[in-house]
């Protein structure tokens, strides 16, 4: 684990690069109906975008491993990235495939999610392999664990700082979690890792401890509409969300990984850490897409602690 201040730090980030459509309607129609669009909003999205341009703007050099296709969309994308002022060498742009699509649908505050990703915008070894100087070099490297399993360990082997994974692996969780110093999850992925259902903060510290079983030194599970529960060798913390009103979903995961990863990197213990990130999620929930402004966000967090 990170001690100490860093005034400087480089992060990695290893994941999805999509386009995000948002659309709010007043209702979803059913078959052969239709309806109006209250509100549209186009923007660059895919969880390793989110993540990589979160940690930017809580001050970190950030990276992104991922892939575009190659169309207009991919440049565009690309073009956005490096406007967010996250670094794009390591960014993919495949020959012959379209960039991926997430279509978020947004009606009186419930959101359905459609997605178009084509397995070639999804990261492979060779593209890991091709980064292994961005990898090497980052303080930390958060893997997004929906790329394929031989990617993500690759990327994890990669690595020489603080390895975080988001997710749920999908193949070789033993080898994942064993190299992983941090791990946070959902409560539909915790599920899927650790065989427990999440109901409540005390199954959350017990399905944490049976992950730092199996190699990380922090666990961060969500409990659904309650609260993030932190867990490492000598605690646990229970994080009430934030009072926020959930306007939409996307992106709150992605902020709460970007703020954790900073924090743990600077030096925060796991509890000043979750709020930070609890409040950066707070901050994604409150409007339709994943794109968030976490600027700022520390003096929040101050406030919440």
């Amino acid at each position: 684990m990170a001690t100490g201040y860093r005034s400087t730090m480089r992060i990695a980030v290893v994941g999805q690069i999509a386009r995000d459509l948002v659309l709010v309607v007043p209702e979803v129609p059913g078959p052969g109906a239709r309806a109006g669009v209250l509100e549209r909003r186009e923007m660059l999205g895919g969880k390793g975008a989110n993540i990589a341009r979160g940690t930017r703007q809580l001050g970190a050099t950030a990276a992104l491993v991922g892939v575009v296709g190659d169309d207009r969309e991919g440049r565009l994308l690309v073009e956005r990235l490096d406007a967010d002022g996250v670094a794009t060498s390591a960014v993919v742009c495949r020959a012959g495939v379209r960039t991926a699509l997430m279509v978020d649908l947004v009606c009186d505050g419930a959101y359905r999610y459609l997605e178009d990703v084509p397995e070639p915008t999804l990261v492979t070894v060779d593209d890991v392999r091709a980064a292994a100087s961005t990898l090497a070099g980052a303080d930390a490297v958060v893997v997004q664990l929906q790329q394929p399993a031989e990617a993500a360990l690759a990327a994890v082997r990669a690595a020489t700082g603080l390895v975080v994974l988001d997710g749920a692996p999908a193949g070789r969780a033993a080898e994942l979690l064993a190299a992983a110093d941090v791990v946070r999850a959902d409560h539909h992925e915790a599920e899927l890792v650790t065989g427990r259902s999440i109901t409540g903060a005390d199954a959350a510290v017990r399905a944490g401890r049976e992950l730092l079983a199996r190699g990380p030194s922090v666990v961060a599970l969500e409990v659904p509409g309650e609260a993030n529960v932190l867990t490492w060798a000598e605690g646990s913390v229970v994080i009430p969300l934030t009072e926020e009103e959930v306007v939409d979903t996307t992106g709150g995961g992605d902020a709460f990984v970007a703020a954790l990863t900073v924090a743990l990197v600077r030096g925060d213990d796991p509890a000043d850490a979750g709020r930070l990130a609890t409040a950066a999620a707070g901050r994604a929930v409150g409007h339709p897409g994943g794109r968030t402004d976490l600027t700022g966000l520390a003096l929040a967090a101050r406030q919440l602690g």
